[in-house]
């Protein structure tokens, strides 16, 4: 079995990312010990809610050196809506700054559309992700946010709501979705899937 971190901050729909990756054949454990992360396979960090309280929490925790230690192995890590927000420079929503993981910031969705964005939107790849293999291409995701990176350097999935923004970002061995595989539906769990067979490859 693929032993995956669920990172556990207090803030995330742990239980939900859990069963998802168990049905997608690893062996999650949720933590919020930095020694269980240590020893993971692979980490997954889940978020909802606020940028700046979450990022608080990873620190008040004392979680963001476990994060970034992990990172720097070179071991697989995948963000999960503000999950992933956390590994960019910063986000519009708060002054705290982010992990500073990944390039980029994530600003307000737009006032002229509804925000926050709550429903099924497609994804483009581009470039095409090892983690998307098989799904086809504007396949659609389930979103729920006020905020979203820009399409930049590191975009790897797009869409748009008012805008287009980053849908999955990736650096290294670094992937993040602003959009929630967990409740996606087959398209969702093939991602984890995908993401599941490349950790124990």
């Amino acid at each position: 079995m693929t032993a995956i971190a669920v990172l556990d901050y207090g803030s995330g729909n742990l239980h939900s990312v859990s069963r998802a990756l168990a049905a997608a054949g690893a062996e999650p454990a949720v933590t919020a010990d930095p020694r269980t992360v240590d020893r993971a396979q692979a980490l997954v960090i889940p978020g909802v809610g606020h940028f700046g309280a979450c990022v608080r929490a990873i620190r008040t925790a004392g979680l963001d050196a476990a994060i970034t230690s992990f990172v720097a192995s070179g071991r697989p890590v995948f963000g999960v809506c503000v999950g992933m927000q956390v590994l960019l420079d910063g986000s519009e929503e708060d002054g705290e700054e982010g992990l500073a993981v990944v390039p980029g910031v994530s600003r307000k969705l737009p006032d002229t559309v509804k925000v926050p964005h709550m429903g099924w939107n497609t994804v483009t790849w581009t470039p095409a992700h090892p983690y998307a293999r098989d799904i086809p291409a504007d396949t659609r995701f389930y979103f729920v946010h006020s905020f979203a990176p820009e399409v930049g350097p590191a975009t790897v999935g797009r869409t748009e709501h008012g805008r287009p923004f980053a849908a999955a970002i990736a650096k290294d061995n670094v992937f993040g979705a602003q959009f929630h595989p967990e409740k996606s539906g087959d398209a969702g769990l093939k991602l984890y899937r995908n993401f599941v067979r490349a950790v124990a490859a």
